[in-house]
């Protein structure tokens, strides 16, 4: 590190209490953050780094949460060293935003839905700087065109449900910059977000650090995300600091383990894996995983495959499908606006096939998966599954269409029902088809399941909340295989896990599609990712396939100008 430290934080220590048992979040960790510096936390959920950020502010609870520290402390513009471990809470508040500011991961649930955008960096301002209302006003909208929001008097006026969530992330940032702090702690604000918005938020934060000499605690568990953004990073397993140093020193020589398993468990660019490798085959010494390349598929092996895989009939046919939806001009009128979230769209899905399918937020590919299963009714066009027109099934054969059409959702919490348990949901939709014949060999199908996914029998009579974001999702796949589908929708299904988890799971669908010769249609904003699982790539743009075919040849030369911005976007 160079310069003088902003933030010098020693030897802290976070321990959580629950009905008796002591939980060590954070283990004894020191680190310092220089002025004008990027430094990157990364970590999977779990490790410690968001608990680090919030012991910083003084936002751990206690009960349950004790905070050990031997010193926390901050450097103000005036030379003068502040003891943030042993402010009181009234001189924190003081603190809080003004000279340490905020972004969290999750800008819908940080702004309060019954406020005005702008009024809510009002407050902030008011609340700090002591300004009237007009001054604070015309600061807002300054703030707003400086993160480049576009219209600011109507993002002033708008409530955050009106608005993008990139622009609700902008309006987050606004906010955190808005009393000139010397030091922004940015707690995973980009995960939820496409790419190239992730990339434009990325931008505006480097670019507002160095026009106003801030420093950045960036946190993340996306390791490729640092190392285009930060100068310097931790990396945290388990509550513990495992390593640290110059960012390029950690990519090019990592030291421990776990820095090399996260590095290698991104689907890389260059090359397409037979496997993706794990963080648990770096940990495990006994594994012998310790050149990724070695499973480099072969170009031949693949061209054969798809000469085989193509030389069958589809199983799906997708043909002219649009879907409009209409918004009403006013709620007195009786005129509508008609908006096209699907425009004539038309592709074929063959048995054994990967299709993958990737766009930005409101490209429409959400919408088509919901389409193709007839959970929403199509515009118009045509859908035939095995050549059977299924678009003006009745509601009963629409019941008997989806044992062989499945869908796998973003979200594995919202997905399940926290009252049941998470056996009892996978012998559901058993139940529904009547399949199995009796309770018993439901049940003993529903414990063979669990082990497929790789969970335990044992498990049955656990419910959500008892599990990890990465086991959720497991439990969803197992509830869509309970049914024997022949085809499977994976719409963004492993967007919102940790990137190792994400490796275990594209792993994961890999060996049950082989093992139960399943067809996938899988959707991702992510293009690595896609890119990795699929045989064929389609590109959505605006309700409208820009640009079909192979990845590898996408990759190399796309066509499209929008395939040419979303691959920029993803840099090295």
């Amino acid at each position: 590190m160079q310069g003088d430290p902003l933030l010098d934080v020693e030897h802290l220590t976070v321990c959580f209490r629950n009905d008796g048992d002591e939980t060590v979040a954070v283990d004894d960790i020191s680190f310092q953050i220089a002025k004008r510096e990027i430094l990157g936390i990364v970590g999977e959920s779990g490790s410690g780094k968001s608990v680090t950020a919030l012991s910083i502010l003084g936002l751990i609870p206690d009960p349950p949460g004790t905070v050990t520290v031997e010193a926390i402390r901050f450097t103000e513009t005036s030379g003068e060293i502040i003891r943030l471990d042993t402010l009181p809470e009234r001189e924190l508040q003081r603190i809080r935003g003004r000279l340490v500011s905020m972004i969290f991961q999750e800008p819908m649930t940080s702004l309060n839905p019954v406020f005005t955008c702008g009024d809510q960096v009002s407050e902030t301002l008011r609340q700090h700087l002591e300004i009237s209302k007009k001054a604070a006003r015309e600061r807002v909208l300054e703030l707003f065109s400086e993160v480049r929001l576009p219209d600011s008097p109507r993002i002033f006026r708008s409530y955050p449900h009106e608005l993008s969530g990139g622009q609700k992330q902008r309006v987050m940032i606004a906010m955190a910059i808005s009393c000139n702090p010397s030091l922004l702690i940015a707690d995973e604000p980009t995960t939820a977000l496409d790419v190239s918005v992730q990339k434009t938020i990325l931008d505006l934060l480097k670019r507002l650090q160095q026009k106003r000499n801030m420093s950045i605690l960036f946190i993340t568990h996306d390791l490729g995300l640092i190392s285009r953004f930060a100068d310097r990073v931790v990396v945290m397993y388990q509550g513990k600091m495992v390593e640290q140093g110059e960012v390029r020193q950690i990519f090019e020589d990592p030291q421990h383990p776990y820095t090399r398993g996260l590095i290698a468990c991104r689907p890389p660019k260059d090359k397409r894996l037979m496997r993706l490798p794990t963080v648990e085959d770096f940990m495990d010494p006994g594994s012998g995983i310790r050149d990724p390349g070695d499973q480099v598929e072969h170009r031949v092996s693949r061209i054969a495959y798809h000469a085989q895989l193509y030389s069958r009939e589809p199983v799906l046919k997708v043909e002219h499908v649009g879907k409009r939806f209409s918004k009403g001009s006013g709620w007195l009128s009786r005129e509508q606006e008609s908006i096209r979230a699907v425009d004539d769209v038309s592709f074929f899905v063959y048995p054994g096939e990967t299709l993958g399918i990737v766009g930005e937020s409101g490209c429409g590919k959400t919408t088509l998966s919901r389409v193709i299963l007839q959970l929403i009714p199509s515009t118009e066009g045509r859908i035939l599954y095995k050549e059977k027109e299924i678009t003006t099934l009745t509601r009963s054969r629409l019941k008997a269409l989806h044992k062989d059409l499945q869908i796998v959702f973003q979200d594995p919490y919202s997905s399940l029902n926290t009252r049941m348990m998470i056996g009892e949901a996978i012998r559901e939709p058993m139940e529904v088809h009547h399949l199995y014949g009796s309770k018993r060999q439901r049940i003993g199908k529903v414990n063979e399941l669990l082990q497929k996914v790789g969970l335990s029998p044992e498990h049955y009579f656990r419910y959500p909340h008892e599990f990890s974001g990465g086991q959720r999702q497991r439990i969803c796949i197992a509830r869509a295989l309970a049914v024997e589908p022949r085809l499977i929708i994976c719409d963004e299904s492993v967007s919102a896990l940790d990137i190792s988890i994400q490796a275990q799971i594209l792993n994961l669908l890999n060996d049950l599609k082989h093992e139960l010769q399943l067809t996938y249609i899988f959707i991702s904003h992510d293009l690595n990712v896609v890119k990795y699982m699929s045989d064929r790539l389609i590109v959505m743009k605006e309700g409208k396939i820009v640009e079909m075919g192979d990845p590898d040849e996408i990759y190399v030369n796309p066509k499209s100008e929008y395939t040419k911005v979303l691959l920029e976007a993803m840099g090295d």
